[in-house]
């Protein structure tokens, strides 16, 4: 879809409509703004693709003038602060690709309990974030989320002496074998 046909989308819109996205653009609402851009223009045949090329141009639009949600700190306090909040005791912690039609790629920080066995979201990385978190180190060859994820995974799995799993660093993959927490011995107990 060209950048005229996305204007066409646009102006489809009823003002009120156009207005409500810009504002949720600048508040950096992203999934809020596509939302009510697929509500508001499927009358006119406008589907999920469309509606978030419509916002992605309206961040583009509004480029300087968006309040960014804060990223979650990727610091080795908070993030043993979020794993011991986790149930369970925390055997590994664990990289995960996923992505989405959004935020293309990201990568999952894990925290993997036993006793509840579970995965456990500690951080969600995706490129941004991880640009402004590697700073001068973001033109690593990888994409940025694993650089991050890996950098930030390692440091927190050495500080809670378990092991780490990042099944696929290279390359983007939410296929790629996951580490489970049964696959772990249990340590002896004292």
């Amino acid at each position: 879809m060209t950048e005229t046909h996305v204007s066409v989308w646009w102006e489809l819109l009823p003002a009120e409509v156009r207005k409500e996205i810009d504002d949720l653009v600048r508040r950096d609402a992203r999934l809020q703004a596509i939302h009510l851009a697929l509500e508001a223009g499927r009358i006119h045949g406008l589907g999920v693709h469309e509606a978030q090329l419509v916002v992605h141009g309206r961040y583009v639009h509004h480029s300087g003038g968006i309040t960014r949600a804060p990223d979650r700190p990727l610091d080795p306090d908070s993030l043993a602060a979020r794993a011991a909040e986790c149930p369970g005791r925390v055997v590994a912690i664990e990289a995960v690709w996923d992505g989405d039609t959004v935020h293309d790629w990201f990568v999952d920080l894990l925290a993997v309990t036993e006793d509840p066995a579970g995965d456990h979201r500690l951080a969600t990385i995706p490129w941004g974030a991880a640009v402004r978190f590697l700073g001068d180190d973001a033109a690593d060859a990888r994409h940025p989320s694993a650089t991050a994820a890996d950098r930030v995974g390692r440091d927190l799995a050495a500080r809670l002496s378990v092991p780490f799993h990042f099944a696929s660093p290279d390359t983007p993959d939410d296929g790629a074998p996951r580490l489970r927490s049964s696959s772990w011995p249990s340590p002896t107990r004292s």
